[in-house]
C-alpha cells in the first residue's frame, strides 16, 4: 500500500477534522460529543465532549472538566452518580451559565501509566486552544474541574505553570501518593495509585512525588476550590485539608468546604447540600472565568 492510499484512508487528523455537527439545532448550549483531539500511537483515539453557550460579547471562558474512576475507569460525561439524572445535565447548566465546557478522555491505568493521562490532558488543552476561534472559547481562562481521581489530576494541571490554568474546582480528590493516609498503604502494589503509576508509591518515590499535587504546590499557582466529604471512606478528607494547607502557605488562594455526613461522591449528603457543592462550584468557576 502506498504512502499516498495510507493518507487517503486515514482518518483526518485532529487538528484539522471538521467538527460534528449538532444532531438538532436549537436554542440554548450546543452539545458535540465525540470530537477527536489526539491520536496516541498504536492506541484508541482520544476524543472529548462539548457544551458550548449561546454566543455572546466574545468568546467564552471554558471548564476542563475531568472525570473520575479511581484512574481505571469512568466516562468522560460523569460528574459523579449524585448528578447523573439531573435534567438538564450538569454540563448544560454549566453551559448556560456562559462557560463552555470540554469534557475530555485520558488514558487510564489499564492502558499507560503516570504521567500518560495527564499528557493526555495537556493535549487536550492544546487542541482546544487551536481550534478555539472556531469554537467560541477563551483558553486564557480555562478553569480545571475535576472529581475524584479526575480532581487529582485537575489539581496537577492547575499546578502547572505551562498550562496556565485560571483556577481550579478540586471534589474529594487524592493530594498525595507518598503517605499513608485512611485505607491508602503506599508499600501496596495492588491500589489504584499502584496501578497508575506502574508499581507501588513506595518503590518508585520520585514519580510518586511527581504525582502528587502537595508537592508541586508553588506561589503564583492559581486560586483552588476544594470540597470533601466530611466522613469519606475511599479518600479522606486529609487529603484536601494537606493541600489546602500547602496552598496557603504559598499564599495562595484556596477555600476548602466541607460536606457534613458525606462519603466519597457525596453519598450520604442530602439533594440540598449536593445542588449547594454544585452551585457554590460554579459560581467559583464563573468568578475566575469572567
Amino acid at each position: 500500500m502506498s504512502d499516498t492510499l495510507r493518507a487517503l484512508i486515514a482518518a483526518p487528523h485532529p487538528d484539522v477534522a471538521p467538527l460534528p455537527p449538532v444532531p438538532r439545532p436549537a436554542p440554548g448550549p450546543r452539545h458535540l460529543r465525540g470530537v477527536p483531539y489526539g491520536e496516541v500511537e498504536g492506541g484508541r483515539p482520544l476524543e472529548l465532549d462539548l457544551w458550548l453557550p449561546e454566543p455572546a460579547d466574545g468568546p467564552a471562558p471554558l471548564v476542563l472538566f475531568v472525570h473520575g474512576g479511581a484512574w481505571r475507569r469512568g466516562r468522560r460525561d460523569d460528574l459523579g452518580p449524585r448528578t447523573r439524572h439531573w435534567d438538564p445535565g450538569p454540563f448544560a447548566r454549566i453551559a448556560a451559565a456562559g462557560l463552555a465546557v470540554a469534557c475530555a478522555d485520558y488514558r487510564l491505568s489499564g492502558e499507560a501509566r503516570f504521567p500518560a493521562p495527564l499528557d493526555d490532558l495537556r493535549a487536550a488543552l492544546r487542541w482546544l486552544a487551536l481550534r478555539a476561534p472556531e469554537l467560541g472559547v477563551d483558553t486564557a481562562r480555562t478553569v480545571v474541574w475535576g472529581e475524584s481521581a479526575g480532581g487529582h489530576l485537575a489539581s496537577l494541571l492547575a499546578l502547572d505553570p505551562a498550562v496556565g490554568a485560571a483556577g481550579a474546582v478540586v471534589w474529594y480528590a487524592p493530594s498525595d501518593l507518598t503517605l499513608p493516609r485512611g485505607p491508602f498503604d503506599p508499600r501496596s502494589a495492588t491500589t489504584p495509585e499502584a496501578l497508575l503509576l506502574g508499581a507501588a508509591p513506595a518503590a518508585v518515590p520520585e514519580r510518586a512525588r511527581a504525582a502528587s499535587p502537595v508537592t508541586r504546590v508553588h506561589p503564583g499557582a492559581p486560586p483552588f476550590l476544594l470540597v470533601h466529604g466530611e466522613r469519606d471512606t475511599m479518600v479522606p478528607g486529609a487529603h484536601s485539608e494537606a493541600l489546602a494547607a500547602r496552598l496557603r502557605e504559598a499564599g495562595v488562594p484556596v477555600e476548602l468546604r466541607v460536606v457534613p455526613g458525606a462519603d466519597h461522591g457525596w453519598h450520604g449528603a442530602s439533594d440540598v447540600a449536593v445542588d449547594e457543592v454544585f452551585a457554590r462550584s460554579l459560581r467559583f468557576a464563573r468568578g475566575l472565568g469572567t
